[in-house]
């Protein structure tokens, strides 16, 4: 029987809503429970692992003790060999120390709930050693060890111990979380990890953005036409991430950030870097659009860098009210749009077709899935 490891990090995504762009540093982790954030990676990590349990394939699972692993596979009624001692704090060492030891148990695959972070302390154990397979639960995920989601993470995993897949090496990416809080995006490729691939199910590494000339000119016709053709008054539009949605207020003569989100009111930017609570005040009896750009190379539009706009903030705004922009080379290089918000059903609603906004008074027909 194949045997499978399992390490959740308890804290990856938590800085996620509240605006924090990730949770690496025990500072910036109090911070993120001082603004209210929740834990994200035993829900997505139970997800995983509810999915897996359905599914026809047979295997030994061996988790990481306490609230790294054990405690999930316990709690949807999946037996489990307990690796290692429990600890109520843990620390980036319990990953690695967690994944040293399930090194040691003969697992066949192992598989790890967090983002780019825990990525990089799997890798420091694991190296090319044995197949990993992420299930995405952090804030930055540039990686491609990443599945697109963790009902994916479970195909993968099912197929891999039933009937094999191909392995690749998989781009081990991470930024420097206070440039990008800065809103200065340093990403650096540390290293590779081997990867059960399906082309459908395994995010790509995030690609950035062209500066091209002929870039330039696709991101301010596109701004140009939201201005003139889009852009109503007393709306408070949600910019999310990315240099195209910045380029809109470029040409409002308004500064963003470029990482984070703000809030677009009249022509001008009333509130920057928001997290999920502020836009969820400040939109509060408004008229409330929500205008986002895929990630370059992945293709996402919720769930990768902005879970500020959350599903309770999608869910009040409205799906009708979303409005997608992107660069025809953008859009060339994905293969289609993707949705991870954590919340099964509303990906469920924002899957089918979407026009997507592509150039001046252009605009293209794209699945999102």
């Amino acid at each position: 029987m194949k045997r499978v490891g399992f390490i959740v990090n308890p804290v990856a995504g938590m800085g996620g809503a509240v605006g924090l762009k990730g949770t690496d540093g025990e500072e910036t982790l109090k911070k993120a429970i001082a603004l209210g954030a929740k834990p994200i990676a035993p829900m997505r990590a139970e997800i995983f692992l509810s999915h897996l349990k359905k599914m026809n394939c047979e295997f030994c699972l061996f988790a990481a003790a306490g609230k790294m692993g054990e405690m999930e596979a316990k709690r949807i009624g999946l037996s489990c060999i307990s690796v290692g001692k429990p600890k109520e704090k843990t620390e980036p060492s319990d990953t690695k120390i967690s994944a040293e030891l399930l090194m040691k148990e003969g697992i066949d695959l192992l598989v790890f709930c967090g983002g780019d972070g825990t990525a990089r302390d799997i890798m420091d154990v694991i190296d090319l050693n044995l197949p990993v397979l992420g299930v995405p639960t952090g804030v930055k995920m540039h990686s491609a060890v990443f599945a697109v989601n963790p009902e994916a993470a479970a195909r993968i995993a099912a197929r891999f111990l039933s009937d094999g897949l191909p392995l690749r090496e998989a781009e081990v990416m991470d930024v420097d979380e206070e440039a990008f809080r800065e809103g200065r995006l340093s990403a650096k490729l540390y290293g590779y990890m081997l990867v059960p691939y399906e082309a459908e199910y395994v995010q790509s590494v995030k690609m950035p953005s062209s500066q091209s000339e002929s870039e330039l000119r696709n991101q301010a016709a596109i701004a140009v036409y939201f201005i003139e053709k889009i852009l109503e008054p007393n709306v408070v539009y949600i910019l999310g991430p990315g240099t195209t949605t910045r380029t809109i207020a470029d040409l409002l003569d308004q500064k963003k950030t470029l990482l984070g989100v703000d809030l677009l009111l009249n022509n001008k930017i009333v509130a920057k870097d928001v997290n999920e609570e502020k836009i969820l005040r400040y939109i509060e009896g408004k008229e409330a659009k929500i205008v986002v750009t895929p990630i370059g190379g992945q293709g996402f539009i919720f769930g990768r860098g902005n879970q500020q706009i959350s599903p309770r903030v999608i869910r009040k705004v409205g799906i009708q009210n979303i409005i997608v922009i992107s660069t025809r080379n953008k859009l060339y290089n994905i293969r289609s749009l993707r949705v991870d918000t954590g919340d099964p059903e509303l990906d469920e609603a924002l899957r089918g077709s979407i026009k997507v906004i592509i150039d001046y008074n252009q605009t293209a027909s794209v699945i999102v899935r």
